[in-house]
């Protein structure tokens, strides 16, 4: 099994390279797993109080059973991974999602790279540099017609924690990357790079994956 990661700021173009390189190897050979469906579940708290969490930050992720799900996965065996609602800033109590061990497993999010739990069971790291001002208007836009927020409502999130958490934890993982994606899924070059390795990877015998 190999195990990719991509990671990068809000809006920097994750899921687009990965979505990019899974449409090109074909669905049926790569298990695709979020980040964001790992957030912490923190129904314990009022509604108003779950709004103020801070969900930039990495201790909002549940990482101990994101690593535990990736170790499962790799070895053989199913898991059924959590679904985040994040108008109700919560997991769904009916819905999960069914991971099935594949020859690639590729998992995107914010902090893939900033936890060393998740890099240990990385085969591949992958850092998406995407301008900030680009990242920006993406969350913008996600965020008002995806999650029913308020333009002013995003406005004090990114200045009072998204840009913070990226500069404190998200830019500084960049340093543990194998490979660098500038401008995420407009990078034709890049997320073909991307794909004729894990290419590489799945005609040869199973061995040591030189980058």
């Amino acid at each position: 099994m190999l195990i990719i990661g991509i990671a990068g700021g809000t809006g920097s173009g994750k899921t687009t390279v990965a979505r990019s390189v899974i449409d090109r190897l074909g669905s049926d050979k790569v298990t695709f797993i979020s980040q964001d469906n790992y957030y912490k579940n923190p129904t314990h708290l009022s509604f108003a109080e779950r709004e103020l969490i801070n969900y930039d930050h990495p201790l909002a992720f549940d990482i101990e059973l994101l690593a535990n799900d990736l170790m499962t996965l790799r070895a053989g065996q199913m898991v059924f991974a959590p679904v985040y609602d994040f108008t109700i800033h919560g997991r769904s109590v009916d819905e999960t999602i069914e991971l099935k061990p594949n020859k690639i497993v590729i998992l995107e999010g914010l902090h893939v790279l900033a936890e060393e739990s998740i890099r240990k069971v990385l085969d591949i790291k992958v850092f998406v540099d995407t301008d900030p001002d680009v990242r920006i208007l993406r969350r913008v836009l996600r965020d008002i017609e995806e999650r029913g927020r308020t333009i002013k409502s995003v406005h004090d999130q990114y200045l009072n924690t998204v840009k913070p958490m990226h500069e404190a934890f998200i830019e500084p993982s960049k340093k543990y990357a194998d490979i660098i994606i500038p401008e995420g899924g407009h990078n034709e070059v890049g997320i073909q790079l991307l794909s004729i390795l894990t290419e590489k990877y799945l005609t040869d015998s199973p061995g040591i994956l030189e980058l």
